[in-house]
C-alpha cells in the first residue's frame, strides 16, 4: 500500500500580515506550512506559533549549515518549537547531520529531520561552477548516502534523483520534493522541476509547493486540484 502523500505550502511572503492572510485561504487537513528563511527571519518563532494555533504542521525550512555544536544547538531549539520537519545542508558533512540529529534526539520533540542535497535551482553547469566535479546524479546520491549514515530520517530532492538512488538507501527513508510546477508552466528559476503526479510516481513523500498555489487566485481550490492530480 503506498504511503500517503504530504503536502506543505511554501509561504515566501514580503510580510507577515501577507503571510497570515494567504495561510488563512488553507486547511490543515489538506496540507502543512513550510515556513522558510524569508517568513521567519520576518516574523521569528511567534509565526510558527501562530500557525500551529491554526492546526497545521510547520517544515521549518532553515537548511543549517554550520560548524556541528552550533547546528547541534539549533535544531535543538528549531526541534522545541514544536515543527514537525526541519533541515540541514548534508554538504555541512556527516559530523555536522550526526550532531543535529543529536540536537533533535535531546528534544521533547518527534520532529523530523532531513538533509538538502543539492538545490533545485541547481544544473550540471552551476555544479561545475562551484568546482563539484561529479554529475548532478552522483553528487545527489553521495549525500544522500552520507544523510542516511547519519541516521536522517530522509532528504530534499528533486523528483528526478529518487528512482536512480531509491533502492540505495533505507526504506523508510523520506523523500522531500520542492521545485514542484504544473504542465506546461515556465520553469523560472527552478532547472530540476517536476509536476506533482510525476514527483508521487517517482517515489515522494511530501512535496513542497509554492508558486503554483500560493499565486493562484484561489489557494484551496487549486490545492484540491492537484490532490485530484496525484490520486487519479
Amino acid at each position: 500500500m503506498q504511503k500517503k502523500i504530504e503536502i506543505y505550502i511554501a509561504i515566501d511572503t514580503g510580510s507577515v500580515e501577507e503571510a497570515k492572510l494567504l495561510i488563512t485561504k488553507l486547511k490543515p487537513n489538506l496540507c502543512g506550512i513550510k515556513i522558510g528563511k524569508e517568513l521567519f527571519t520576518l516574523g521569528g518563532p511567534q509565526i510558527v506559533k501562530w500557525v500551529q494555533d491554526l492546526g497545521f504542521k510547520v517544515f521549518l525550512d532553515l537548511k543549517f549549515h554550520d560548524i556541528p555544536n552550533t547546528v547541534q544547538r539549533a535544531c535543538y531549539v528549531s526541534a522545541e518549537l514544536g515543527v514537525s520537519i526541519l533541515n540541514v545542508h548534508a554538504l555541512g558533512g556527516i559530523k555536522m547531520m550526526k550532531a543535529a540529529k543529536e540536537g533533535v534526539n535531546s528534544s521533547k520533540s518527534n520532529a523530523k529531520i532531513i538533509a538538502v542535497t543539492m538545490l533545485t535551482s541547481h544544473d550540471q553547469k552551476s555544479l561545475h561552477e562551484i568546482g563539484i566535479k561529479q554529475t548532478m546524479e552522483e553528487q545527489v546520491l553521495r549525500l544522500a548516502m552520507n544523510a542516511a549514515k547519519s541516521n536522517l530520517d530522509g532528504i530534499v530532492c528533486s523528483a528526478l534523483d529518487i528512482k536512480s538512488m531509491k533502492q540505495s538507501l533505507p526504506k523508510e527513508f523520506l523523500f522531500v520534493t520542492p521545485g514542484i510546477r504544473l504542465e506546461n508552466v515556465k520553469a523560472d528559476d527552478q532547472k530540476r522541476i517536476s509536476t506533482p503526479k510525476n514527483a508521487t510516481e517517482s517515489g515522494s513523500n511530501i512535496l513542497v509547493i509554492g508558486r503554483p498555489i500560493t499565486t493562484s487566485n484561489n489557494p484551496e481550490r487549486k490545492l484540491n486540484e492537484i490532490i485530484e492530480s496525484i490520486e487519479d
